[in-house]
């Protein structure tokens, strides 16, 4: 099963790391003006880039271990890409970069991917630097209208989606008996003991403010706390089985958990091991989520890094990595080019609705802003206190 909740996950205290922790590690003042951001771009003299990535995030030929994508991309424009697949953990790359990006070092990269509300603390911070969106035309043409302006990057002028997915709900139909069409569905008393959620606050909290109705683009604390009242409810009547990472897949697979908070980049995979595994965007609403590529602080390569970003929003390109990574893919397009392909396998691949949502699953999506800084602190004590993480 290919490894993808580290992607969002938030499993201990350094999910509170913000500029006055990093200050008080001895680093400087964590947010860097605009004025400080920019390096001396050398993408003219060197033909190279770096590429950070998770693992598992691209295609890979495996005859030869190549990434068919990458290596079209260096042999049309001649720039040599050091792909490394060195994020394991959205705050402990956060960690890493930290003490560079606020002393105005050589971050060693020039394009890296992190998950949206981890993007927007680099954007609030000052980071990363503002994309020239006019290199980049596919981008601009090609984009998913519906990941277009998430409220921590207004216009995209920072960051562009990698990949996407939904949080919603996987479940086991047959052995549940019935369907499951909402979130208040998972509380019914048949499936006590038998819930899992997720243990950070970030992955968990949009659906379950989702669940009462609550606007997750422009949510306050209250929305938060009501949502966090009912969790600790569930709790306290042992109806939530345990807080999760990656295992949630596990405990769905055994049969210990008959429900669970999910990821859709997981729900393909585990359909295809137990046909008896769904997975559904509530009616009253799942989160739409996205992995973002940002060019750091004093990239040595940033217009190499632009032209790769675009070069992966041509349809073509983006068909060819969402049939191999099978994530929501960002580039709409890319469904008739699979759809035209002449091969069956990829030909489903364009119906696949975890892939290429349709307009009614569409309807359903929504985008939770960013835990702002001041907020993260008292989010996380309670959260923390009820899920014992």
């Amino acid at each position: 099963m290919r490894s993808t909740l580290t992607r969002r996950a938030v499993l201990g205290s350094a999910g509170l790391l913000g500029a006055g922790a990093l200050a008080g590690c001895g680093i400087p003042a964590a947010y860097v003006p605009e004025a400080r951001r920019s390096g001396d771009d050398r993408s003219t003299q060197d033909q190279a880039l770096a590429f950070s990535n998770w693992t598992q995030y691209i295609d890979v030929d495996e005859d030869t271990g190549g990434r068919p994508t990458l290596d079209a991309f260096s042999e049309e424009t001649g720039i040599s890409v050091t792909y490394t697949e060195d994020i394991n953990d959205n705050d402990e790359f956060f960690g890493k970069m930290g003490p560079v990006l606020t002393q105005g070092s050589d971050p060693g990269r020039d394009l890296m991917v992190v998950s949206d509300w981890m993007a927007g603390r680099y954007v609030s911070l000052g980071w990363v630097q503002a994309l020239d969106r006019t290199a980049m035309p596919n981008v601009a043409e090609h984009l998913d209208p519906q990941l277009a302006h998430p409220g921590f990057d207004p216009g995209r002028a920072h960051s562009v989606p990698w990949q996407s997915g939904i949080t919603g709900i996987a479940y086991n139909r047959k052995e549940l008996g019935r369907e499951i069409r909402t979130t208040a569905d998972l509380w019914a008393p048949d499936l006590k003991g038998r819930v899992t959620l997720f243990a950070g606050l970030d992955e968990a909290i949009g659906l379950l403010m989702l669940a009462d109705g609550a606007d997750i683009a422009a949510f306050g604390a209250d929305d938060a706390h009501r949502a966090m009242d009912r969790v600790q409810r569930l709790v306290d009547s042992r109806h939530i089985r345990r807080f999760t990472g990656n295992d949630y897949t596990s405990d769905l697979a055994s049969g210990a958990a008959l429900a669970c908070q999910a990821y859709s980049g997981d729900a393909i995979q585990l359909k295809a091991d137990n046909p008896d595994i769904e997975f559904v965007v509530p009616e009253e609403g799942g989160e739409l989520w996205a992995e973002s590529l940002l060019v750091p602080n004093r990239a040595r390569h940033k217009r190499n890094a632009e032209l790769l970003v675009d070069y992966y929003y041509r349809p073509e390109v983006a068909a060819e990595l969402a049939a191999a990574v099978q994530y929501i893919c960002p580039v709409p397009a890319a469904r008739e080019v699979l759809a035209d392909s002449g091969d069956a396998e990829r030909a489903a691949l364009a119906e696949e609705p975890l892939i290429f949502p349709t307009e009614e699953m569409r309807a359903r999506l929504r985008t939770m802003r960013d835990v702002t800084a001041a907020e993260r602190p008292d989010l996380h004590r309670v959260w923390g206190r009820i899920t014992g993480v």
